[in-house]
């Protein structure tokens, strides 16, 4: 069981966190299958049925000394088409949910095992950026580290978007690829003390 200290305007508490054991292997899929999503599948080459070129035959079949060529939008000619290019696709497959919930609680888990996991419960904030760096650098970050903030607080969301080295996220943009490409993870408390009722983190 971790306990996950709660700071902020309404802190001063500890959230009892049931957390799983960290599986690479699991947060492998779960990275591999969101960036999978991510992918827009948008590449395209034309085939030699596409491209602008004549149809008719180069030269004669025979007596040229050459080698045998229909038209010149075969794909041994430059400016022909392409042979077995890509076509705009969809990369995304489906990853069991329980997977998925898995991977999210095992992100948590690694950033809060490395004690980079920071819950806040009202944080006090006016919308101005240097307000908030300077709230920052009172609990710990002072921009030597990549911070994830996860939260629904439009004043901090607001102060926190010009920092270089913030990246704000709403909760339901919560996700593990985002949670593990940033060393330190600063969340809403709200998000998990749910977790104690054996509801999903």
């Amino acid at each position: 069981m971790a306990q996950i200290n709660v700071i902020g305007k309404n802190g001063g508490r500890t959230i009892d966190l049931e957390l799983p054991e960290v599986n690479s292997g699991v947060l492998h899929d779960v990275v591999t299958w969101q960036l999978a999503s991510r992918r827009r599948g948008t590449a395209s080459t034309k085939t030699r049925a596409e491209v602008s070129k004549t149809g008719k035959k180069m030269y004669g079949q025979k007596g040229t000394g050459n080698a045998r060529h229909g038209d010149r939008s075969v794909p041994s000619f430059v400016g022909g088409g392409v042979a077995f290019g890509p076509k705009p696709r969809s990369y995304s497959y489906t990853l069991p949910r329980k997977v998925r919930q898995l991977g999210l609680a095992m992100a948590l888990a690694a950033r809060q095992e490395a004690g980079k996991l920071i819950a806040v419960d009202g944080y006090d904030q006016d919308g101005k950026t240097k307000n908030f760096v300077a709230w920052a650098k009172e609990n710990g970050m002072d921009g030597s580290e990549r911070v994830l903030i996860v939260t629904d607080d439009a004043a901090t969301r607001q102060a926190a978007r010009n920092v270089a080295w913030a990246t704000v996220l709403p909760v339901a943009g919560l996700n593990a690829y985002d949670i593990l490409r940033h060393e330190r993870l600063v969340i809403d408390a709200v998000v998990l003390e749910p977790a104690q009722e054996g509801e999903e983190a």
